[in-house]
C-alpha cells in the first residue's frame, strides 16, 4: 500500500488543506493520504499552536468518512521538535509492508536544504510537490523522485483564519463546514 504523508500544523485545518489531500488521493497512484498533525515544526514557533489533540480532532472531523484520507498522530509520541526523517524511519519500522511518500508545497521543497537529512529524503522517498504561487521549485523539478503536480490552489492560510477568529470575523467557507460549526461552539483561536 502506498501512503502519502501530508505533514502540517493544521492550525486549524482549512479547505485548502482538504483540497490538496483529496487531489493527491484522487489524481496520484497513492492509495491513502495520512494527514500528519505535527506537534511542532522545527521551523515554526510553538506559541501560536492550539493543543495537539484539538488540532488532530479538527482534522478527523474534516476527513469524516473519506476512507482515502486518515488523520495521523504518529508524531505525538516522537521527540519534539518533529523531524520528517525521524518520522519516516519510525513509520518504516512500524509498517514495513507500506511504502511512504511525502507531500509538500513548492515553498517547502524550495527550502528543503534546511531540513534534517534532506539528502536522504531526496534520494530515498518519492516527493509529491504541489506548486505554490511565488515559489520556484527550480533545480528540484529534475530530481527523479520528485513529482510536480498542478493541484487546485486557494490563497488561504491558517494564520488568516486564526486572526479572523481573534477579530470575531466569520471563517465560514474557509474551513470545512463541520470544522466551522465545531469552532463556533468553542473558544479555540479566540
Amino acid at each position: 500500500m502506498k501512503i502519502g504523508l501530508f505533514f502540517g500544523s493544521f492550525n486549524p485545518v482549512h479547505v485548502g488543506h482538504m483540497i490538496i489531500a483529496n487531489h493527491m488521493a484522487e489524481y496520484t497512484e497513492l492509495d491513502q493520504i495520512w494527514m500528519v498533525v505535527s506537534p511542532q515544526n522545527p521551523l515554526k514557533l510553538k506559541a501560536s499552536l492550539a493543543k495537539d489533540h484539538d488540532r488532530l480532532h479538527l482534522v478527523q472531523i474534516a476527513i469524516g468518512n473519506n476512507l482515502k484520507l486518515k488523520a495521523s498522530n504518529v508524531e505525538f509520541n516522537l521527540p519534539i521538535p518533529s523531524y520528517t526523517i525521524d518520522t519516516l524511519v519510525h513509520l518504516k519500522e512500524k509498517h514495513p509492508e507500506k511504502t511512504f511518500s511525502l507531500i509538500m508545497g513548492g515553498d517547502n521543497i524550495s527550502s528543503i536544504e534546511n531540513w534534517k537529512n534532506y539528502k536522504i529524503l531526496l534520494a530515498e522517498y518519492d516527493i509529491y510537490v504541489y506548486q505554490r504561487p511565488g515559489y520556484d521549485i527550480g533545480k528540484y523539478s529534475s530530481y527523479p523522485r520528485i513529482k510536480v503536480l498542478n493541484a487546485p490552489m486557494l490563497d488561504i492560510s491558517a494564520t488568516f483564519i486564526r486572526n479572523a477568529r481573534k477579530n470575531k470575523k466569520s471563517i465560514q467557507y474557509l474551513v470545512p463546514d463541520v470544522v466551522f460549526h465545531y469552532l463556533e461552539n468553542s473558544n479555540m483561536y479566540r
